[in-house]
C-alpha cells in the first residue's frame, strides 16, 4: 500500500515561492498594460527592399535609411574569424597540437612516435601492410 505524500515546509521552499511571486507579477503588469494602435509604415513602399538598399548603402528604397555597409562588413569579417578559430580549436589532438585534416599517423608506426605524414591518395590506407596480410 503507498502512502500519500506529505509536505516537507522549510527554506528550500523559497526559491519556488520567489519564482511563483515573480509570475504573478509579471503577470498582473502584462495584464493591466494598454499598447497603442500598430502604426506600421505609411505609403505603399516595400520594407524589405528597402532594408536591402539599406544593408547595401544602395539608393533606391521606398523609406529613408542609413547606410550599413561597413557594419555588414565588420560583421562578416569577425564571423569569418570566429568560423576560422572554432575550426582551429575543435581540430586539436590530446598533446595540443593542431591536427590538419589530411594528415594521419600510419598504423604501421607506434603510438609514441609523432611525426606525420600528409594524406594519401588511397584514403589513407596502407597499402603495403594490407598486402602483407594477405
Amino acid at each position: 500500500m503507498t502512502s500519500r505524500p506529505k509536505l516537507r515546509l522549510g527554506s528550500h521552499l523559497l526559491p519556488g515561492l520567489v519564482a511563483v511571486a515573480l509570475f504573478v507579477v509579471f503577470a498582473a503588469v502584462f495584464l493591466t498594460s494598454s499598447f497603442d494602435a500598430p502604426a506600421g509604415f505609411p505609403g505603399g513602399g516595400s520594407v524589405t527592399a528597402s532594408i536591402g538598399y539599406a544593408l547595401f548603402n544602395l539608393d533606391g528604397g521606398a523609406y529613408p535609411s542609413e547606410g550599413f555597409l561597413v557594419a555588414f562588413e565588420i560583421i562578416d569579417l569577425a564571423l569569418v574569424a570566429a568560423l576560422a578559430a572554432a575550426v582551429m580549436l575543435a581540430k586539436t589532438e590530446e598533446n595540443g597540437r593542431i591536427a590538419g585534416a589530411l594528415r594521419f599517423v600510419s598504423p604501421d608506426r607506434d603510438a609514441d612516435d609523432e611525426s606525420e605524414t600528409a594524406a594519401r591518395a588511397d584514403g589513407g590506407r596502407d597499402v603495403a601492410s594490407e598486402r602483407e596480410g594477405r
